[in-house]
């Protein structure tokens, strides 16, 4: 009789491993910046500030070639889905629903995830009705980082691309949305995570929690005792800055003796007056407290895991949504930069040295356009501290490597609608320290930039008639050396992948 009771005992305990409770996935903490260049943070060469990210980098993994689509909508949709933007119908705008796709959210509910999301949509759907229990946020492209609504009394009207950009506070729309005087886009998305991560710490689920942070995207807007941190640190001019970023990136083996630093494209900082000399030198000031800002506010979200006992449990998938943009934005305002009365954009020459080793910018094929620093950190889901990995990744991956990680099921229809593929590989090989190669090509095409990676070799252009340029990324990260003339059989391969691409993606549109 004991034997039996024993043996029912352990069938008893076996199967309930093999059923374990939602609260025992890992937590997700998905942060996305906004228009950050590869260099821009402490733990990827920068002299700005940021503490807390670095701590999740010395405990976890770096990667050196993770990348995003180049463009704010394509990269969010994509990051969002697991597919293509162009397989989605965000490829070229976001005014309509994503087609063909599921959700993050929508996928991670149906294995018993608490969905929240704080920050940026680049898009017409509410995220509530897209898998996510909560939203608050902006629900379009830029806005004023102080004031997105109408002008307050006692203060400058509002430098705005437009005044009536939609918030969003789970259902409720707003728009204009008007918010208190101590309002500044970073503090506020924060604010609420912080507000569910309280209500909801007690519940037997595991949380998904999507930051999108709209910094550091222009307007360049920033607290004035985080500016004061970094004003005049920049009058040492662009080469100066660049050239420390990318001695510090080979202390700390992010960039080896493959990582030939690209040619500068900014100005002559000699050139400059010194009146303009002290414009650029805010400017960059700004931008570097904008990021310190987010610094300071994941610092808070980190600590409050902690506090709730589960950062151990938790991982958190750091990442920008394009490089630093040379985009310059020409909007009448006081001419207070740094102010809510002021629209002032960082421009090529300091996006250049944000992007430091590569070269261009958003809106481009080219690294410096699309290659993102991505964090990677789990206390409990690996070993790896202060590890780098290489391999060649890319927004579609997210969602194949949280399926992997949760065991939700992908769906091939969703409310009646056949769903794209997942076109990514999951991650956690990598994540448990195994080393694994790409099994099939990525792919980037936004307005005149594209591109096609197989393998080592990548061929990539911007213009509309401009010709294809053949780099191989494992010997040359930087892509300096353009070898299309030397092998014009690797260029019309993968030319034909490209075609072939496109031709494949046609049936979703």
């Amino acid at each position: 009789m004991k034997v039996h009771s024993l043996i029912f005992l352990i069938a008893v305990l076996l199967l309930c491993s093999c059923n374990q409770s939602p609260k025992e996935k890992p937590n997700i903490l998905l942060i996305l910046v906004d228009d950050m260049g590869w260099s821009d943070l402490g733990s990827y060469g920068s002299e700005v500030s940021t503490p807390n990210i670095d701590r999740l980098a010395e405990n976890g993994i770096r990667f050196t070639q993770m990348h995003n689509t180049s463009k704010c909508f394509p990269s969010r949709a994509t990051l969002l889905t697991g597919i293509y933007a162009q397989q989605s119908g965000y490829d070229i705008n976001y005014k309509q629903p994503l087609s063909h796709s599921v959700t993050l959210g929508e996928v991670l509910q149906t294995v018993g995830y608490r969905t929240l999301w704080a920050g940026k949509h680049h898009g017409i759907e509410n995220p509530v009705d897209r898998g996510f229990d909560r939203y608050y946020g902006l629900r379009e492209g830029a806005s004023n980082h102080f004031n997105p609504g109408l002008q307050r009394e006692g203060e400058a009207r509002p430098a705005q691309k437009q005044p009536d950009r939609p918030y969003f506070i789970d259902h409720e729309k707003f728009q204009p949305y008007n918010p208190p005087k101590d309002f500044y886009t970073t503090d506020y998305f924060t604010k609420y995570a912080l507000k569910w991560l309280e209500e909801y710490k007690n519940e037997d689920k595991p949380f998904f929690l999507y930051m999108a942070y709209t910094a550091p995207h222009d307007p360049l807007m920033a607290w004035p005792e985080d500016i004061a941190k970094y004003r005049g640190k920049y009058k040492a001019g662009y080469t100066d800055i660049r050239a420390k970023r990318y001695a510090r990136q080979k202390e700390l083996g992010l960039a080896d003796q493959r990582f030939i630093l690209s040619q500068e494209s900014y100005d002559l900082w000699e050139s400059l007056s010194d009146s303009l000399k002290d414009v650029e030198d805010l400017k960059m000031a700004v931008y570097s407290a904008m990021i310190d800002r987010v610094d300071q506010k994941i610092g808070e979200i980190l600590k409050k895991i902690e506090e709730m006992g589960e950062l151990e449990n938790t991982l958190v998938l750091f990442m920008s949504d394009n490089g630093s943009s040379a985009e310059m934005v020409n909007i009448p305002g006081d001419g207070k930069i740094g102010t809510v009365g002021q629209w002032t954009s960082l421009g090529k020459n300091w996006a250049n040295v944000s992007n430091t080793p590569f070269r261009y910018y958003k809106n481009y094929s080219f690294e410096g356009g699309i290659c993102t620093p991505m964090i990677a950190f789990w206390p409990n889901g690996f070993e790896a501290k202060n590890a780098i990995s290489r391999f060649p990744g890319h927004f579609i991956d997210i969602m194949a490597t949280l399926v992997d990680i949760t065991g939700a099921d992908y769906p091939t229809e969703f409310n009646g609608q056949k769903i794209v593929p997942m076109q990514g590989m999951s991650l956690m090989p990598i994540l448990k320290g195994q080393k694994i190669e790409r099994n099939s090509p990525l792919f980037w095409q936004w307005q005149q930039g594209k591109a096609v990676r197989d393998g080592d070799w990548k061929i990539v252009a911007h213009g509309n008639n401009a010709p294809w340029e053949l780099y191989n990324m494992e010997n040359d990260p930087t892509e300096i050396e353009n070898l299309a003339d030397k092998n014009p059989e690797i260029v019309v391969k993968l030319n034909q992948l490209f075609i072939d691409w496109q031709k494949d993606n046609e049936q979703w549109n």
